[in-house]
């Protein structure tokens, strides 16, 4: 039995349901079946040209070479120590600008949000130069803080745009009817606004978590050593200088992409309800 919504469709549109669904399945999670099986499959496997076949055993013991085999450990580490910061610092600043641009009126307010929306037209290849030389005129080359500041400078635009279009869509009256309280402004931003668009808040913290976390890019333009790459930058070490070890690139891989899901699960109520927020009146 289909659901009634399915049941109401043309036989030809629900044929092409039935069929569209799982090949969008298999198209969505084939590679993602790859990169697992790979982790699990032994180097001679590999070594014999075995890349697709069912493996001759289950290598389980590829994730913990990942560990043996390069500092693993220390590439997470680094990972939580740029993207963290660079989370909490890019949304409490795109909380404040977002809150400054969608609630009061002034000359130029409408410049200033243009202009951080064509900030996210720029392609960011074009100042892979500019920003490494920047970095290193200022000593942060090569760094986690150097790595941290600039993404939230680089988010800034993006954040402050979701922001203001939340902010915004709130009841004016709830604003207007504090300040005749007496109620200060920070007091309004705090104990009002903030509260109000938490499901804002908490989705996009996970976007950008997963945004940092995932940036392969910057990793490598702006740290080259062990002790300051994050886990992206980090996985190429597990290749050897003449045999690519795709085993334990793939058991890194499936390692490296835990934290961002865990994040998304533990957080999922309140991404979809920040997705869906003023969705309806």
């Amino acid at each position: 039995m289909f659901p009634k919504p399915i049941q109401s469709m043309s036989p030809a549109a629900r044929l092409t349901y039935q069929i569209a669904l799982p090949v969008m399945l298999v198209v969505w999670l084939l590679p993602l079946l790859g990169v697992a099986v790979t982790s699990i499959r032994p180097s001679s496997d590999l070594a014999q040209g075995n890349y697709f076949g069912i493996p001759s055993y289950l290598a389980f013991s590829n994730y913990l070479d990942v560990f043996k085999n390069s500092p693993f450990a220390s590439y997470m580490l680094n990972s939580f120590k740029v993207t963290i910061p660079t989370v909490i610092g890019a949304v409490a600043l795109s909380c404040l600008t977002g809150f400054a641009l969608a609630v009061y009126k002034f000359k130029g307010n409408l410049l200033i949000f243009f202009i951080f929306v064509a900030g996210n037209f720029v392609p960011f290849q074009i100042l892979m130069v500019p920003v490494r030389d920047l970095t290193v005129k200022m000593g942060l080359y090569d760094t986690i803080t150097g790595l941290a500041l600039f993404h939230v400078a680089f988010q800034t635009g993006f954040c402050t745009l979701f922001m203001r279009n939340f902010i915004k869509a709130l009841p004016k009256e709830l604003i207007e009817a504090a300040r005749v309280e007496g109620v200060g402004e920070w007091q309004i931003f705090w104990h009002i606004v903030l509260p109000l668009v938490r499901p804002a808040i908490a989705a996009l913290s996970v976007l950008i978590f997963t945004f940092i976390w995932n940036d392969y890019f910057w990793a490598t333009v702006l740290t080259t050593g062990a002790d300051t790459q994050p886990i992206t930058a980090g996985l190429q070490s597990l290749n050897g200088q003449w045999v690519a070890a795709w085993q334990l690139v793939s058991a890194g891989s499936i390692l490296a992409a835990l934290p961002p899901v865990a994040m998304f699960f533990l957080m999922q109520k309140h991404f979809i309800a920040g997705l869906t927020l003023g969705a309806v009146k």
